[in-house]
């Protein structure tokens, strides 16, 4: 499963270079060309507000180590999400989202078998600071860093008793790009890389109870539209 996620994740990467290159290179404009000129020089600029509507992605990319053999699996995701950027200077802005995931979980391979964890919803509270570089056109990439907190809610145990996930801090990387459409109007394409863990306690009753240390390290894809205030 981990060479599949791997997989999947170099064919986006390989697909985002692509498109990126494209945009930049072709000169492909939605503006005139004076339009251009001055709009995408004023279009990120100290105090202004970015706001996204957008489609995530989530793959999980997990490597863990199981008391009682094994591994744990869990699945992607895919679910809406607003973004939220405010510029303290022309180059330099903080970003957050606003979303929650859930997923499928089981322990494949264990001393007991396959073990069904049930399901669990995860909000990852994300804040990362951006360089935004300047450009001449629409093309408007950025690079980023940032920390996460992720809460852990609405755990479903599945065929086990109780399952635990502990709240943890991590970090993300980040990188994307906006391609101006209009005045106050922008397409985006992002992608963070989280380096995440949990503790998770397992109690399956008379079969008795099991810890895992589970790496996450999700890589997350959002596309999607924005508007500028």
């Amino acid at each position: 499963m981990k060479n599949s996620i791997i997989t999947q994740v170099k064919k986006l990467s390989f697909v985002f270079v692509l498109l990126s290159a494209f945009i930049s290179l072709s000169g492909y404009n939605f503006l005139t060309a004076e339009a251009n000129a001055q709009g995408v020089e004023k279009f990120k600029t100290a105090g202004k507000f970015l706001i996204g509507a957008k489609v995530l992605h989530l793959f999980t990319d997990e490597d863990s180590t199981v008391s009682i053999g094994g591994e744990a699996k869990v699945d992607d995701d895919t679910i809406p999400l607003l973004e939220f950027r405010y510029f303290f200077t022309d180059n330099i802005a903080i970003d957050t989202i606003l979303g929650t995931t859930k997923h499928n979980a089981a322990a494949i391979g264990t001393a007991l078998g396959d073990v069904d964890l049930g399901s669990v919803g995860v909000i990852p509270t994300t804040v990362t600071l951006q360089y935004h570089f300047n450009s001449s056109n629409n093309f408007l990439p950025y690079i980023g860093a940032g920390i996460n907190y992720s809460f852990f809610y609405d755990v479903n145990p599945g065929s086990v008793a109780k399952v635990t996930y502990h709240d943890n801090t991590g970090f993300a990387i980040n990188f994307g790009f906006d391609y101006v459409l209009s005045e106050n109007n922008y397409f985006n394409i992002d992608i963070k890389k989280y380096s995440l863990s949990t503790d998770v306690f397992v109690d399956a009753g008379d079969a008795g109870t099991a810890t895992a240390k589970v790496d996450l390290d999700p890589l997350a894809l959002s596309i999607g539209y924005g508007w500028r205030f």
